[in-house]
């Protein structure tokens, strides 16, 4: 049968569209992104035969949430209009080491848990003074709430696990630090590197509600908890509360052009949606005139600008000012 001259042109369109596209892992991917703007550096972070469902994997973060039933933190204006025009959580809090640290997921989409883990740990040494210092298990997270894992988590769920069940510690892999230290290896996301090549999915370790060998306080023991969870909603209110209490949890939507970030103030320029993901807000400041919040990563160090990133502030770029979520931690027994 005949094609109409309708649908003729649209099988061109398709095949022209084919041929034309770039894959988003390219040498020319990343030489197209640096010259469509100037606000930030594209460079290679992964290997360019790296599955890309593999790194689809890494977003993790699902729709869909009660977020809407926890409170919001309001902060007074007086505060707001008082903020600076920089403010970095590692200057006003230089005894909480935790600000410098990086996660690595490995291969799990678990960004939902580490943001928050990473977020609490970081609250506990704040609230404390930099006198008390507890590393919250990521492992712990995936592994125990029963409906977050690899395969992803919502945002709400690590804040309401913490203030109803609580968390035992738990470091980076393979380092024997807490009671339930990451399980997850890392994977190779360097050129160079000599770690193992990134797979496409690892499968969720299961929940042993047990300390590793070695370690001195039983698992219902070691574990504490948040007094309070809210959200915070809004460039100013998220800058007042970065300020006042420290680091917050965020999702944003992900894009192509993100998976090659270098440097620079980042914004979505090119490439297809990828996935939703979340991550720690530390700060904020001003770079070349470009507003910006400055975040952490957990896709090991050998990311990014050493596993931190900035991202364009005050127009809820990617969603990023959307709902951040964080709380109190109970200092009790630390």
């Amino acid at each position: 049968m005949a094609l109409s001259i309708a649908t003729l042109l649209l099988y061109v369109a398709a095949l022209t569209t084919a041929k034309n596209s770039i894959h988003p892992l390219s040498d020319e991917f990343i030489s197209l992104i640096n010259s469509k703007q100037s606000t930030w550096k594209a460079g290679r972070n992964f290997p360019v035969d790296t599955s890309l469902t593999y790194i689809k994997g890494l977003m993790g973060l699902l729709k869909g949430s009660s977020v809407s039933k926890l409170p919001f933190q309001i902060h007074e204006d007086d505060l707001i209009v008082n903020l600076p025009e920089y403010f970095d959580p590692r200057d006003k809090w230089p005894s909480c080491p935790s600000l410098n640290e990086i996660r690595d997921q490995g291969s799990c989409g678990s960004g939902w848990a580490h943001g928050a883990t990473e977020v609490m740990t970081d609250r506990v040494c704040i609230y404390s003074n930099g006198t008390k210092h507890f590393e919250f298990s990521a492992q712990d997270l995936i592994s125990c709430y029963h409906d977050g894992n690899c395969d992803g988590g919502r945002i709400d769920e690590p804040w309401l696990f913490w203030k109803g069940v609580g968390i035992v510690s738990g470091g980076p892999y393979n380092s024997s630090q807490g009671c339930r230290p990451y399980e997850i290896p890392p994977c190779e996301r360097n050129v160079d590197g000599n770690r193992p090549k990134c797979n496409e999915s690892s499968e969720t370790p299961d929940c042993v509600k047990k300390c590793r060998a070695g370690y001195n306080i039983e698992y219902n023991q070691d574990k504490h908890y948040g007094k309070f969870v809210y959200k915070i909603k809004g460039e100013d209110q998220i800058r007042a509360e970065l300020y006042k209490y420290g680091p917050v949890e965020t999702g944003f939507v992900v894009y192509d052009d993100f998976v090659h970030y270098k440097s620079g103030v980042y914004s979505h320029t090119s490439g297809e949606y990828l996935g939703d993901h979340a991550v720690k807000i530390l700060g904020w400041g001003v770079e070349n005139g470009n507003k910006y919040w400055l975040c952490a990563n957990s896709w090991n160090s050998d990311w990014g600008d050493k596993g931190f990133f900035k991202i364009l502030r005050g127009e809820n770029h990617c969603d990023i000012e959307g709902v951040a979520l964080a709380g109190e931690p109970d200092l009790r027994g630390l």
